[in-house]
């Protein structure tokens, strides 16, 4: 009998994230998310969002694709 895996796969981790930051109005400081570099680096690699360095801070944003 197969093992079930209880831990969440890296598309829901990323969705997950996903879902955060746009609760976060859109954009949400890096250092602020509690998600690991390759699920923020999936994202980035998916165009769904994108890094700003502000000046005052790192934020990653949700990429405005129309």
């Amino acid at each position: 009998m197969p093992r079930k895996n209880s831990h969440p796969t890296s598309q829901d981790s990323s969705s997950l994230c996903l879902q955060y930051i746009k609760r976060c109005g859109g954009s949400a400081r890096l250092s602020s998310i509690h998600f690991s570099i390759a699920v923020i680096q999936t994202l980035i690699n998916n165009n769904l969002v994108k890094i700003t360095n502000t000046g005052a801070g790192i934020y990653v944003e949700v990429n405005d694709v129309a």
